[in-house]
Protein backbone atom coordinates (compact mmCIF):
# COMPACT_ATOMS: atom_id res chain seq x y z
CA UNK A 1 0.00 0.00 0.00
CA UNK A 2 2.94 2.01 1.07
CA UNK A 3 4.34 2.07 -2.61
CA UNK A 4 0.12 3.03 -3.99
CA UNK A 5 0.79 5.78 -1.92
CA UNK A 6 3.65 7.32 -3.29
CA UNK A 7 2.87 7.00 -6.85
CA UNK A 8 -0.70 8.60 -6.70
CA UNK A 9 0.90 11.10 -8.54
CA UNK A 10 2.29 9.66 -11.48
CA UNK A 11 -0.75 7.49 -11.81
CA UNK A 12 -3.07 10.87 -11.91
CA UNK A 13 -0.69 12.00 -14.45
CA UNK A 14 -0.76 9.21 -16.48
CA UNK A 15 -4.53 8.80 -16.01
CA UNK A 16 -5.06 13.05 -17.23
CA UNK A 17 -2.78 11.82 -20.30
CA UNK A 18 -4.63 8.83 -21.67
CA UNK A 19 -8.59 10.72 -21.01
CA UNK A 20 -7.52 13.99 -22.49
CA UNK A 21 -5.54 11.90 -25.36
CA UNK A 22 -8.13 9.97 -26.17
CA UNK A 23 -10.84 12.37 -25.76
CA UNK A 24 -8.99 14.30 -28.21
CA UNK A 25 -9.14 11.55 -30.68
CA UNK A 26 -12.51 11.46 -30.50
CA UNK A 27 -12.73 15.14 -32.20
CA UNK A 28 -10.23 14.57 -34.29
CA UNK A 29 -12.16 11.76 -35.77
CA UNK A 30 -15.07 14.02 -36.07
CA UNK A 31 -13.39 17.24 -36.74
CA UNK A 32 -10.98 15.61 -39.58
CA UNK A 33 -12.36 12.06 -40.56
CA UNK A 34 -8.93 10.13 -39.41
CA UNK A 35 -8.84 7.34 -36.55
CA UNK A 36 -11.97 5.55 -38.39
CA UNK A 37 -13.82 8.94 -38.74
CA UNK A 38 -16.54 10.73 -36.79
CA UNK A 39 -18.96 8.43 -34.91
CA UNK A 40 -22.15 9.60 -36.84
CA UNK A 41 -23.06 11.83 -39.49
CA UNK A 42 -19.55 13.92 -40.27
CA UNK A 43 -20.46 17.94 -38.27
CA UNK A 44 -20.85 20.69 -40.84
CA UNK A 45 -18.41 23.73 -40.16
CA UNK A 46 -19.73 25.67 -36.34
CA UNK A 47 -23.22 23.52 -36.40
CA UNK A 48 -24.81 23.26 -33.05
CA UNK A 49 -23.30 21.25 -31.20
CA UNK A 50 -21.66 18.71 -33.32
CA UNK A 51 -19.26 20.73 -34.38
CA UNK A 52 -18.64 22.57 -30.97
CA UNK A 53 -18.61 19.29 -29.17
CA UNK A 54 -15.83 18.21 -31.37
CA UNK A 55 -13.92 21.22 -31.29
CA UNK A 56 -14.01 20.73 -27.08
CA UNK A 57 -13.06 17.30 -28.19
CA UNK A 58 -9.85 18.24 -29.89
CA UNK A 59 -8.84 21.75 -27.94
CA UNK A 60 -9.94 20.39 -24.28
CA UNK A 61 -8.61 16.70 -24.71
CA UNK A 62 -5.03 18.13 -25.74
CA UNK A 63 -4.91 20.68 -23.05
CA UNK A 64 -5.60 18.11 -20.38
CA UNK A 65 -3.23 15.53 -22.10
CA UNK A 66 -0.32 18.34 -21.79
CA UNK A 67 -1.32 19.70 -18.12
CA UNK A 68 -2.28 23.78 -19.73
CA UNK A 69 -5.06 24.98 -17.91
CA UNK A 70 -6.03 21.54 -16.80
CA UNK A 71 -8.66 22.27 -14.22
CA UNK A 72 -10.61 24.69 -16.67
CA UNK A 73 -10.51 22.42 -19.41
CA UNK A 74 -11.39 19.50 -17.33
CA UNK A 75 -14.55 21.53 -16.30
CA UNK A 76 -15.45 22.08 -19.51
CA UNK A 77 -14.99 19.03 -21.17
CA UNK A 78 -16.80 17.19 -18.23
CA UNK A 79 -19.91 19.25 -18.73
CA UNK A 80 -20.09 19.01 -22.51
CA UNK A 81 -20.26 15.24 -21.61
CA UNK A 82 -22.84 15.72 -19.42
CA UNK A 83 -24.49 17.83 -22.01
CA UNK A 84 -24.28 14.75 -24.35
CA UNK A 85 -25.94 12.58 -21.84
CA UNK A 86 -28.85 14.38 -21.22
CA UNK A 87 -29.63 15.48 -24.34
CA UNK A 88 -28.63 12.79 -27.10
CA UNK A 89 -28.53 9.53 -24.65
CA UNK A 90 -31.03 10.20 -21.81
CA UNK A 91 -34.09 10.33 -24.31
CA UNK A 92 -33.48 7.01 -24.97
CA UNK A 93 -33.38 4.49 -21.64
CA UNK A 94 -32.72 5.55 -18.13
CA UNK A 95 -29.29 3.94 -17.80
CA UNK A 96 -26.05 4.42 -19.50
CA UNK A 97 -25.90 0.64 -20.50
CA UNK A 98 -29.24 0.62 -21.96
CA UNK A 99 -28.63 4.14 -23.80
CA UNK A 100 -25.05 4.24 -24.89
CA UNK A 101 -24.58 6.97 -23.43
CA UNK A 102 -21.75 4.63 -21.57
CA UNK A 103 -18.53 6.46 -23.24
CA UNK A 104 -20.25 10.19 -22.32
CA UNK A 105 -20.49 9.18 -18.99
CA UNK A 106 -17.15 7.84 -18.43
CA UNK A 107 -15.59 10.66 -19.76
CA UNK A 108 -18.05 13.18 -18.18
CA UNK A 109 -17.13 11.66 -14.21
CA UNK A 110 -13.46 11.21 -15.43
CA UNK A 111 -12.79 14.96 -16.40
CA UNK A 112 -15.05 16.16 -13.38
CA UNK A 113 -12.37 13.65 -11.30
CA UNK A 114 -9.34 15.72 -13.07
CA UNK A 115 -10.76 18.82 -12.18
CA UNK A 116 -10.88 18.06 -8.41
CA UNK A 117 -7.40 16.45 -8.50
CA UNK A 118 -5.57 18.46 -10.35
CA UNK A 119 -2.90 17.83 -13.01
CA UNK A 120 -0.83 15.77 -10.80
CA UNK A 121 2.73 15.55 -12.49
CA UNK A 122 4.26 15.85 -15.77
CA UNK A 123 2.20 18.55 -16.48
CA UNK A 124 3.03 21.37 -19.04
CA UNK A 125 2.14 24.28 -16.61
CA UNK A 126 4.20 23.16 -13.78
CA UNK A 127 7.41 24.24 -16.44
CA UNK A 128 5.87 27.49 -16.77
CA UNK A 129 6.68 30.34 -14.68
CA UNK A 130 3.94 31.31 -11.79
CA UNK A 131 2.88 34.75 -11.26
CA UNK A 132 2.50 34.07 -7.42
CA UNK A 133 5.52 32.15 -7.45
CA UNK A 134 7.65 35.13 -8.87
CA UNK A 135 5.87 38.14 -7.38
CA UNK A 136 4.11 39.52 -10.55
CA UNK A 137 0.67 40.22 -10.55
CA UNK A 138 -1.57 40.92 -13.59
CA UNK A 139 -0.64 44.27 -13.63
CA UNK A 140 3.44 43.79 -13.17
CA UNK A 141 5.43 43.35 -10.40
CA UNK A 142 3.69 43.38 -6.74
CA UNK A 143 5.12 46.47 -4.08
CA UNK A 144 5.49 46.28 -0.55
CA UNK A 145 2.58 48.19 0.53
CA UNK A 146 3.95 50.75 2.84
CA UNK A 147 2.50 51.08 6.75
CA UNK A 148 1.58 55.02 7.86
CA UNK A 149 4.14 55.63 10.78
CA UNK A 150 2.46 56.96 13.70
CA UNK A 151 4.69 60.04 14.87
Amino acid sequence: MEALERSKEHVLALFRIVVGLLFACHGAAALFGVLGGPHGTEPQFAAWPDWWAAVIQLVGGALVMCGLGTRVAAVLCSGSMAYAYFDVHQAHALFPIENGGEPAAMFCWSFLLIAALGPGRWALASLMPSRRRSGHGPTGPTRPRSTPSRA
